[in-house]
C-alpha cells in the first residue's frame, strides 16, 4: 500500500507544485531550458503512474464499505463522460465554453465514480486521494489565475463530436485493457 500512496503523493505534490508555486518552475526552466523542464516533468508523472499502477496491484485491499447493488453500472455510465471532459480538455471542443476545467473535472467525476462501486482500502487511497487532488488543484489553479475566466471562442459541433468519439475509442481501449492495468476485467 505505501507504493500506491507515493504515488498519489507524488502526482498530487508534483502537479500542485505548478499551481502553488509558478515561481519554481520559472527559476528551473531559467536554468535548464524548456524542453528539458517538461521532459524532467513527464518522468515525474511517468514515475508517479507507475507507482500508483504497481502499488494498486501489489497493494492487499481491506473492505472498509460495501457498495449498494447497481453501482457498477453507475459506475461504467460515469467513466466514458469523464473520459470526454478529460480529452476535452487538450482538443478544440465547446465543452471548455461550459467547463472552465474540464480535465479536472474528469479526473474528480472519474474517481468519484470508481469510488461508487469500490468500497476497499486501495480503492479510497487511489481514488479518493485523486480526486482531494483534482479539488484542490481547481481550487489552487483559480486562486492564482483569478476568477474571472474568459471563455474560448466556439469551434462548433463537428469538432466537439470529433472529439468525444475519440474520447469513446480510447475509453473502449482502456475497458478492454483495463485488466491489464489494475488486475480487475471490466469484460469477460
Amino acid at each position: 500500500m505505501s507504493l500506491l500512496i507515493a504515488g498519489v503523493l507524488l502526482w498530487s505534490l508534483s502537479h500542485l507544485s505548478l499551481a502553488l508555486a509558478p515561481q519554481f518552475k520559472a527559476g528551473v526552466v531559467a536554468k535548464i531550458g524548456l524542453l528539458p523542464w517538461k521532459g524532467l516533468f513527464a518522468l515525474v508523472v511517468l514515475l508517479s503512474l507507475v507507482m500508483i499502477i504497481f502499488g494498486w496491484r501489489s497493494a492487499i485491499p481491506s473492505m472498509i464499505w460495501v457498495p449498494p447493488a447497481g453501482m457498477r453500472h453507475v459506475t461504467m455510465a460515469l467513466v466514458p463522460i469523464a473520459l470526454v471532459l478529460f480529452f476535452a480538455a487538450r482538443a478544440p471542443t465547446d465543452i471548455k465554453r461550459v467547463i472552465r476545467h474540464p480535465q479536472l473535472t474528469g479526473v474528480k467525476l472519474w474517481a468519484v465514480a470508481h469510488l461508487l462501486s469500490n468500497g476497499d482500502s486501495r480503492s479510497l487511497v487511489a481514488f479518493g486521494g485523486l480526486l482531494v487532488w483534482a479539488v484542490l488543484e481547481v481550487i489552487f489553479i483559480n486562486r492564482r489565475d483569478g476568477k474571472s475566466w474568459t471563455r474560448p471562442e466556439p469551434v462548433g459541433w463537428m469538432k466537439t463530436a470529433v472529439s468525444t468519439i475519440v474520447a469513446l475509442v480510447i475509453t473502449g481501449g482502456i475497458v478492454h485493457f483495463h485488466q491489464y492495468l489494475s488486475g480487475i476485467p471490466l469484460v469477460s
